[in-house]
């Protein structure tokens, strides 16, 4: 519940991170914009995503609920999406399962999940680092 690890770890491959407010409590949450390293990608405007993210449960070491609001003048790629964090250790390792429901409908199935794809290889080396 750092916004500076979020901003290390979160993005997806291809895009850098910054949070620019974070309330870590239900009923807080943060605004994180998403700059594309190649530009003319962006939902928000040609560079950027930008997404409000509001916590509606946190539950330590059992599950984070987050509702994600995707910032666009193009229906297609606005909207909210909740999705359901929820680790799990064997004690050795962390397996984090995300859940995705109302996706906005221009963010295909295959791109959603190759970005989540993508940033969970990033709280690993992100750890491993110190």
């Amino acid at each position: 519940m750092d916004p500076r690890s979020l901003e290390r770890w979160l993005p997806p491959e291809g895009m850098t991170g910054r949070v620019e407010r974070f309330d870590p409590r239900p009923g807080g949450g943060y605004r994180m914009t998403l700059t594309y390293r190649d530009p003319g990608r962006g939902k928000t405007d040609a560079d950027t995503d930008v997404v409000e993210v509001g916590f509606v449960d946190l539950v330590p070491e059992e599950r984070v609920v987050q509702r994600v609001v995707f910032a666009s003048d193009d229906p297609a790629f606005a909207g909210t999406t909740t999705m359901t964090w929820r680790p799990a250790s064997d004690g050795a390792t962390t397996l984090v399962t995300v859940t995705a429901e109302d996706v906005p409908p221009g963010i295909s199935p295959e791109d959603h999940a190759a970005g989540l794809a993508s940033s969970p290889a990033r709280p690993a080396a992100f750890v491993e680092r110190g």
